[in-house]
């Protein structure tokens, strides 16, 4: 619980310090599906990996830095089957052209359950089709760095306000 608060302060305190600095900033919501592939051990990822499909939602925060980049972080709350995780990445965001963006950075994770060690760093490439200027299509893909650490697929839709 102490990690999820101390995250939630970064997270917070992080926002407060670039809003100062921004002309433009915007907030939204995001959600859609999550495909999740387990690596039990690291010799066996390619073969056979354990999966479950599940879905997320949350909200994001995007700071306008200068014409074409970003810093958007995002809290988001997993549901996979029987276990539930906290994913809170913190994004560069650059606008490739008029409907694309690339989004890549940090990935900071709360495991509920399932793990002995329940905060876990992970690292997320994400892309975003803008199909009008406050909904995108996005996917991303999560990649864990230790053993028995989920990697993810999630493909979704956000909106800003």
């Amino acid at each position: 619980m102490k990690t999820i608060v101390s995250l939630l302060i970064f997270v917070s305190i992080f926002n407060s310090n670039l809003v100062k600095a921004q002309t433009e900033t915007r907030i939204g919501v995001k959600g859609g599906l999550n495909l999740t592939f387990f690596k039990i051990a690291q010799e066996n990822f390619g073969t056979k990996p354990e999966t479950a499909t599940g879905f997320y939602g949350g909200l994001f925060t995007d700071f306008n830095i200068e014409e074409g980049f970003s810093i958007q972080p995002e809290l988001l709350y997993i549901v996979l089957n029987d276990f539930n995780f906290i994913n809170a990445p913190i994004y560069v965001k650059y606008n490739v052209g008029n409907y694309i963006d690339i989004l890549v950075g940090p990935s900071l994770n709360y495991f509920f359950d399932f793990f002995t060690n329940k905060f876990k760093i992970r690292g997320d490439i994400s892309t975003a089709y803008n199909v009008t200027s406050s909904i995108d299509i996005h996917i991303k893909y999560t990649l864990g760095f230790q053993e028995i650490t989920p990697n993810g697929l999630f493909v979704g839709l956000g909106v800003k306000f």
